[in-house]
């Protein structure tokens, strides 16, 4: 099989996207529309991805900043067929050419790998769509035994041209030695003053090559985006495929039109969802896992049976089976849950392995910490682990208890089955089965009087 080269077109400045950000660098689904294009390239298996850059060239190129992509730079925009033209030198002869866009993002690999296996340099492939307003996009021409011909944009094409139905989505694929043949000879005499890509249809099907053609499954694969109404279009329209692919392998969402994911989710069977969940990353979901309202979960794994109540915020964690987290809490990276854990509301964890059995129920702060056992940790505590330069540990055997609004200053040992008393900073280490009380002796005072408003 001939090498497979693909040429992406990024160089627009997207001026109705009203922004000082570049067009392609616009998220869908939380990432930028060219990394969707470009990871699409990547599964394809192309040997090169060659991207032509214009307009904020230093910000798309600092996006990706490993070297798999190839930067082309277009310094003048002088229409679709110039900006592949820049590619040129960098294409050989014997390759296969893909032609994508930076502000197209959702095509399918599927749809993609459909067009270019049986590509040669006896054909040319090229994906149209069926729209039922055509307006603005160049139609496809086809001679009376159904056969492409050319393809005329919309400000060139006769009335009866602008009747047609089926237009040109932009991508295609051809021949290296081919586009080094047609692309020198374009011409700009037309109603934009510009290198139409398009063009080298009609120098395609003069030269005798079959011209194949081929649709997407849905159109939103191949549509673009020019403003920030289409973007949110599109944005709806992947999440709901994301809902759906969830449901089909065994999630009940509360509802499908409030679920983000923005990253990659594994799940296996019985989940519930609520609404307004979003998810980052990469996230691994186990069976019977339960995900209440408002929560946000990035890079994370959460085991069968887990319970995640509402507006609680987990990040780069694990939590293990039937383990119990909310509502409210947040579980930062680092933290790790045994089996049947609870960590409760307005808790937050950092870099804490909390042992099976163990409880964290309220109002605490948790950090750089090793938890045993059936630990139980009371409201308000904190663990003191930053001396203002270093982090220092904590550490906590089975079975230990830690009384209401104590702080542990660390780094501190508590032994096996330590107990802490209520209200006490704890600055040494505790032995096992110990009792450890650190706070100001109470001295009541006979006779006070309160102050009066003068």
């Amino acid at each position: 099989m001939t090498p497979l080269h693909v040429v992406i077109l990024a160089a627009g400045q997207g001026s109705r996207m009203k922004s000082a950000l570049p067009k392609v660098l616009h998220p869908v689904a939380g990432k930028p529309m060219l990394h969707h294009v470009v990871d699409t390239a990547r599964q394809l298996g192309a040997e090169q991805i060659h991207t032509v850059i214009g307009h904020g060239a230093e910000a798309v190129r600092a996006s990706l900043p490993d070297n798999s992509v190839n930067w082309v730079m277009q310094t003048e925009q002088l229409g679709t067929g110039h900006a592949v033209a820049q590619a040129l030198p960098h294409l050989p002869d014997n390759a296969r050419v893909l032609v994508l866009y930076g502000d197209v993002p959702l095509t399918a690999r599927n749809t993609l790998e459909a067009m270019v296996s049986d590509l040669d340099e006896s054909n040319l492939a090229l994906l149209t769509v069926d729209m039922a307003n055509p307006h603005g996009y160049g139609r496809i021409v086809r001679n009376a035994a159904g056969q492409v011909q050319a393809i005329v944009e919309q400000k060139d094409a006769s009335a009866e041209q602008q009747e047609i139905k089926e237009v040109n989505t932009g991508i295609l694929a051809v021949s290296a030695k081919h586009l080094k043949d047609w692309l020198p000879t374009l011409s700009n005499s037309n109603a934009q003053g510009e290198y139409y890509l398009t063009d080298i249809i009609a120098m395609a099907g003069d030269k005798g090559l079959s011209i194949t053609v081929s649709q997407p499954l849905n159109p939103f694969e191949v549509q673009g985006v020019n403003n920030r109404l289409q973007l949110a279009e599109l944005e709806r329209w992947y999440q709901r495929q994301q809902a759906n692919r969830l449901m089909t392998e065994g999630a009940t969402l509360a509802d499908p039109a409030r679920l983000d994911v923005r990253g990659e989710v594994t799940i296996g069977n019985d989940l519930w969802i609520d609404v307004n969940v979003v998810f980052e990353g990469k996230v691994t979901l186990g069976s019977n896992v339960s995900i209440g309202p408002g929560c946000v979960i990035k890079d994370a794994t959460i085991a069968d049976g887990a319970t995640i109540k509402a507006n609680s915020v987990i990040e780069g964690a694990s939590v293990g089976a039937n383990a119990e987290v909310g509502p409210f809490a947040r579980l930062r990276p680092g933290t790790e849950l045994a089996a049947n854990t609870k960590v409760g509301n307005f808790v937050e964890t950092k870099k804490a392995v909390i042992g099976e059995g163990s409880k964290i129920n309220h109002l605490s702060y948790v950090g750089d910490t090793s938890m045993g056992r059936n630990v139980n940790v009371g409201a308000g505590t904190i663990t003191c682990n930053y001396d203002g330069v270093n982090k220092h540990r904590t550490v906590m055997g089975d079975g230990v208890f830690v009384g209401s609004n104590s702080s542990l200053v660390a780094p501190v040992i508590l032994g096996q089955d330590a107990t802490i008393g209520a209200g006490s900073t704890i600055t040494r280490d505790v032995g096992d089965n110990e009792l450890a009380v650190a706070r100001g002796k109470q001295r009541n005072i006979t006779g006070w009087e309160r102050p009066k408003k003068a």
